[in-house]
């Protein structure tokens, strides 16, 4: 089962304690999943899924909020409609006060129309919703959170979505769906961790290339120096630090400093190298062999 259907199913099991959320959830899902039917008194939802498991959801809630013991025919539904909703067919704001019916509402939402992809992938949480105005509405609703959800316009329909991971832990905390908020929190932790491994080992990969590059360098440079002028002639500092490179061209700074006697820090190997860098590059443009590169 993918995250999302893992999710839904976490969700569809849930069931609000108060008749004022189980009406917001109600009214999610006829917003969301209720086909328009034409009325002369004014148009109303039919509820409509293939979901076995919203349909009993939905007939759940309109049982304990209505008292409707046998199947909902469009007559109940027109009623429900109307006590729920405004003519233009959005959710009453009266049914929208408290928080926990806010989140019971963007509960039903997601149940019915929405999707989160797989976290280890990716992070995307969206609604979709085929009137501008609910979709404004379910935006307000998850923003007054603290959020920043956002709507985009997809062919004809409007989606409201979070890409963010902070924000997609947030949503399934204001869902109330705590099994997959941890399952989502262990998933970012692994991440997180994998992603400073790498970091890690990428930065470490760096800095052997750059040692193996410089080391590389200075051996070009001693063999020049030797093979033009020989290391007679040189300063003992230089001519030591020279001859202990040849012999462990795998060294590094520091290690090749304990070999010199007396033995010398990682910064005045350094300059030494330097040093003969240089040298072998004065060599090379007073040849003409060119600047050394």
């Amino acid at each position: 089962m993918s995250f999302s259907g893992k999710v839904k199913k976490e969700l569809t099991e849930h069931i609000g304690k108060s008749r004022h959320c189980q009406l917001a959830e109600l009214a999610a899902f006829l917003n969301f999943s209720g086909r328009e039917v034409p009325d002369p008194e004014g148009n109303f939802f039919s509820f409509e899924s293939e979901n076995e498991e919203l349909v009993k959801k939905y007939f759940t809630l309109a049982k304990k909020t209505y008292n409707i013991n046998t199947c909902i025919n469009n007559i109940e539904e027109r009623q429900i409609t109307r006590n729920l909703f405004h003519r233009d067919l959005t959710v009453k704001s009266s049914y929208l006060q408290k928080s926990c019916c806010k989140r019971a509402f963007i509960r039903g939402a997601f149940l019915v129309s929405g999707s989160m992809s797989d976290p280890g992938k990716s992070y995307h949480f969206e609604i979709v919703c085929n009137r501008g105005e609910t979709a404004n509405q379910l935006r307000e609703l998850i923003n007054s959170f603290e959020m920043e959800a956002k709507v985009v316009l997809r062919k004809r329909n409007h989606v409201v979505y979070l890409k963010e991971g902070e924000q997609i832990v947030n949503i399934l905390n204001i869902m109330e769906a705590p099994i997959a908020l941890m399952d989502l929190e262990n998933i970012r932790i692994l991440k997180e961790v994998r992603n400073t491994v790498n970091r890690k080992v990428n930065c470490e990969t760096a800095n052997i290339h750059k040692t193996v590059s410089a080391a590389v360098k200075q051996l070009k440079d001693i063999r020049y120096i030797q093979e033009k002028i020989g290391f007679e002639e040189l300063p003992v500092s230089l001519r030591e630090i020279a001859e202990v490179r040849l012999e462990y061209p795998d060294a590094t700074l520091k290690e090749l400093g304990t070999f010199l006697n007396p033995p010398v820090g990682k910064s005045g190997v350094n300059h030494r190298l330097r040093k003969l860098g240089m040298l072998a590059d004065d060599l090379r443009f007073r040849r003409g062999d060119g600047n050394g590169v």
